[in-house]
């Protein structure tokens, strides 16, 4: 019914701008419109791209809040969006020839060990601190592997690219949120070029979600700008928690069953 399927992208719409606003602070919100969308009874493939189509308006809008405010040079950073855009190319394009079922298995026990990490290391990331990395190597090395990562699995990509600036660039905590949610949406514009190419992408879902987006990560940006570490630490402890334990409750997934062997 047409009545339904308007009801239907409203809500997307909603949960579009919910996790729009998570993501602008701590990043994770494909926690919320994956499941969201598989509710809707998407096809997983299908649910992949359009979730990536979404994405870009989320990340794009908060990187442009972030530069507003400050925080983030866009025009100097492009070297390493474009790595991270290369980096999920080749990833989403593996992602479609091999299994990725170790990565489910093994990304909830690492997300747990970043939760560890900000949560219990005083002072991390509430100011800026010597990097242990020159730009060079972080730009070659880490920045394309997390985009890799983003293109063949995705969850958690911002947690990792949080981790990388704070410890290895030495960014305070509100300065590395912006410049991960820019090589964020690097790495989701490359993923969501190779789902385009395969055909797997909902517009009308993903345009919905993406103006909810939109919104959210304005929303999201501004309260992290005026609060810095006080919201985006906290906020990003939990996320990381919560997206390991959605991942540990799928029952596909591998380490559930090596835990109970």
């Amino acid at each position: 019914m047409p009545e339904l399927a308007v009801q239907l992208l409203v809500l997307l719409f909603l949960v579009g701008m919910l996790a729009g606003f998570i993501d602008a602070i701590a990043g994770g919100g494909g926690m919320v419109t994956i499941p969201a969308m598989l509710l809707a009874g998407i096809p997983p493939l299908q649910v992949l791209g359009t979730n990536k189509l979404q994405a870009v308006f989320g990340s794009g809008a908060a990187s442009w809040s972030y530069a507003r405010g400050g925080h983030v040079d866009l025009r100097g950073q492009w070297p390493m969006v474009l790595a991270a855009a290369l980096g999920a190319v080749a990833g989403a394009l593996l992602a479609t020839a091999v299994p990725t079922d170790w990565l489910a298995a093994v990304l909830p026990l690492l997300l747990v060990a970043i939760a560890l990490y900000f949560g219990f290391k005083r002072g991390v990331g509430a100011i800026e601190r010597q990097r242990r990395i020159s730009p060079l190597l972080f730009g070659l090395l880490f920045v394309p592997a997390i985009g890799f990562y983003d293109g063949v699995f995705g969850p958690g990509t911002g947690s990792f690219l949080m981790l990388g600036f704070v410890s290895l660039a030495g960014f305070g905590i509100l300065r590395a949120t912006a410049h991960t949610k820019f090589l964020n949406f690097g790495s989701n514009v490359g993923a969501l070029a190779v789902f385009l190419a395969a055909g797997a992408v909902l517009w009308k879902v993903g345009l919905a979600m993406g103006a909810g987006q939109f919104l959210g990560a304005q929303l999201g940006s501004r309260l992290a700008m005026r609060r810095g570490a006080r919201v985006i630490k906290p906020l990003l402890v939990t996320v990381s928690l919560l997206l390991a334990l959605r991942l540990l409750a799928d029952p596909a997934n591998p380490l559930r069953a090596w835990l109970g062997s």
